[in-house]
This record gives C-alpha cells, sequence and structure tokens, in this order.
C-alpha cells in the first residue's frame, strides 16, 4: 500500500505538470468521483471522461460535458469467490474471455498506475493478476473536438506457460435504455444459401421476452430497471459497431471483425447483457494463444451524439442512424487487433 501511495502522490505530479502542454483542446485534471479521491478526468469542452486510479482500470465516466453520464455507477453490487469479493462498479472494463467462475472475476478493488500519455491520452495498467499470471492495460485517447474516442486494451502474459484467452472490452450501460445491433444485410435466397453468420443464446435467453425486438435490419435489447431476469445473446458482428440510445442520446462502438478467426462463445464478437442495474455493450477479440511474454491489443473507438430520434421501427432506426454509423469512423482493422 505504500508504494500504491507513492505512486499515485508521483502520477499527481505529472499530471499537474502536463496540463498546461494540453494546447489542443484537451485538458486533464484530478478530481473526486464516484467515492474516488484520485480520479482525472479529460476533457475537449463537448465531452469528458474519467477514469479511476484508486481501483480498476475503469473508465467510470463518458458523456457531455455537464450532461448524463451514459454509464452504469454500481457501487455496492459484490460478489464473492475464491479469489475475494468482486465488484461490478459499473463503467467501461477489460475482462479477458471466455467467461469461468472465479477467474473472470479477479477483484480490481486496488490502486492502479495512471500516467498520461501524448497530449490527450492517458495510461491506465493494474498489477498482475496473481490468480491468472494477466495483465490488464487500458489506453485513452480523447480526440481535440467532438466525441471519439480511441480505447485500446491489452492484455499480456506475465505467467510461465501459454493461454487461450481474447480480449472482451465491457460497457456497464446506465439503466432505461436499449441496445441496438445491426442485422446482416438482406440476400436473396436465390442469391445465397450459406448461412450469414452465428446468434447465440445462454441458457436463460427467454427469446419471447419483451424487451426483445427482433427486426429485420436491427436486433434491440431494451433494459428496464423494473424487470430483474437477465437475458443475454450474442452475434458475429461483421458491420462492426453496435449502440446504446437512452433519453435521445446514442452511444456508438465501432470494432474490427477479423474475417475467419475464431471468437469466443460459438463465434460472438459483439454481446450484450440486461438486468435491472445495467446493460453491457461488449465486444470481443479472436482468440489467440498468449504466450508468457506475449501481449494481444484491442481497439475500440466511441462516439456520441445528442438529439437522436430513433423511433421504434426498422425503418425509422435506419433512417436516424444510419448516417451515424458513416460518420462514426473506426480504427483500420490492422491497426484495431494486433495478435501476439
Amino acid at each position: 500500500m505504500k508504494r500504491a501511495g507513492w505512486m499515485l502522490t508521483a502520477v499527481s505530479a505529472i499530471l499537474a505538470l502536463a496540463i498546461p502542454a494540453f494546447g489542443q483542446g484537451v485538458t486533464m485534471e484530478k478530481v473526486p468521483y464516484f467515492g474516488q479521491p484520485n480520479c482525472y478526468k479529460l476533457s475537449n469542452g463537448t465531452v469528458e471522461l474519467i477514469v479511476t486510479t484508486d481501483i480498476g482500470p475503469r473508465i467510470i465516466r463518458y458523456g457531455f460535458v455537464g450532461g448524463q453520464n451514459e454509464f452504469a455507477e454500481i457501487p455496492n453490487v459484490t460478489l464473492k469467490t475464491s479469489l475475494g469479493t468482486w465488484h461490478i462498479w459499473g463503467g467501461h472494463r477489460l475482462w479477458h474471455a471466455p467467461e469461468a467462475i472465479p477467474r473472470s472475476y479477479v477483484p480490481d478493488n486496488s490502486p492502479i498506475e495512471a500516467t498520461p500519455a501524448g497530449d490527450n491520452s492517458i495510461h491506465l495498467i493494474e498489477p498482475v493478476e496473481q490468480a491468472t499470471g494477466i495483465q490488464k492495460e487500458i489506453d485513452v485517447t480523447l480526440a481535440p473536438t467532438g466525441t471519439h474516442v480511441v480505447v485500446v486494451h491489452k492484455l499480456t502474459n506475465k505467467g510461465l506457460w501459454a493461454v487461450h484467452l481474447a480480449c472482451w472490452s465491457m460497457s456497464a450501460m446506465h439503466t432505461g435504455g436499449r441496445g441496438i445491433f445491426p442485422q446482416e444485410p438482406y440476400v436473396s435466397h436465390d442469391q445465397k444459401v450459406t448461412a450469414a453468420r452465428p446468434l447465440v443464446l445462454w441458457n436463460y435467453t427467454d427469446m419471447s421476452d419483451p424487451r426483445w425486438t427482433w427486426g429485420k435490419l436491427f436486433i434491440q435489447l431494451r433494459n428496464d430497471p423494473k424487470v430483474s431476469a437477465p437475458q443475454k445473446f450474442g452475434i458475429g458482428n461483421t458491420l462492426g459497431w453496435a449502440a446504446y440510445e437512452r433519453n435521445h442520446e446514442l452511444f456508438m462502438i465501432r470494432f474490427p471483425y477479423i474475417e475467419g478467426a475464431t471468437y469466443p462463445d460459438l463465434g460472438c464478437n459483439n454481446e450484450s447483457y440486461t438486468s435491472d442495474q445495467f446493460q453491457e455493450l461488449e465486444t470481443l477479440s479472436p482468440m489467440v494463444t498468449l504466450e508468457p511474454g506475449k501481449t494481444v491489443s484491442y481497439t475500440e473507438d466511441w462516439y456520441l451524439f445528442k438529439n437522436v430520434h430513433l423511433g421504434d421501427t426498422d425503418e425509422s432506426i435506419e433512417k436516424a442512424i444510419g448516417p451515424l454509423v458513416k460518420e462514426a469512423t473506426p480504427t483500420p482493422v490492422s491497426e484495431a487487433f494486433i495478435a501476439p
């Protein structure tokens, strides 16, 4: 703990010196947030991000300046396993897939390192997970203008043997919204008879639940804070985007799809889970065999849009969201997934 305290003091000094250098419209400052005294806020005057350093790595807030947090904040929900007490916390986090208890639920309740990386970025790195030998890193870069955020996730094998895994990026969204997921483009039976992509269900998935809308162009999964029964599904999303709409604000993720790669959970690179307390937008990298000392890197691009009126039909959603998908430029696939 002494080392952690010294580390945070040093980081504070570094960031204090760095603040005047943010001449391109991005500022960084130390702030208390979410009951955590040592958070850092990045802002370009349009949107702001807050990352934690007393726990994590986590991005606990993303939203328009002075506006709603797109992410859920869940300080008191826990799960006890043989590895300790894991907190959901909320916000954005990095796991390694496939999911298993207790391996996936290594607690992230301790201080992490946080250092500036360039004029508009911050680098977050946790201590090595003693139970798994994996070390997680997240690089967060905010564009000087607009809402674009680049989030680079890294897993490094600090253990003694190879591990078969995938980067699993998870954003716990605030209640009361809905996830939007694109269907594959329609092709008639006369033109194509092979399968388009996987649709994967969990044992507790109920396709008759009214929170689902199975459309021709989009799948919608609504969050209802009055309904606690969980729902989850996954898809092979070749179109590389998913979104969450709440109060006419649209959070969009762009992410890569690697043709021919092996993805977790029977072929999913995009999943969503909902309960009464949050809804998760999840994206996944291909599975890799991570040898000792090697790192896998996986990138998401985030965008946020105001005054988005989707309506409830495929046609109204397509009219509203189609131009936004084109506007939300993704990182090139060759740079978004870097295999070890």
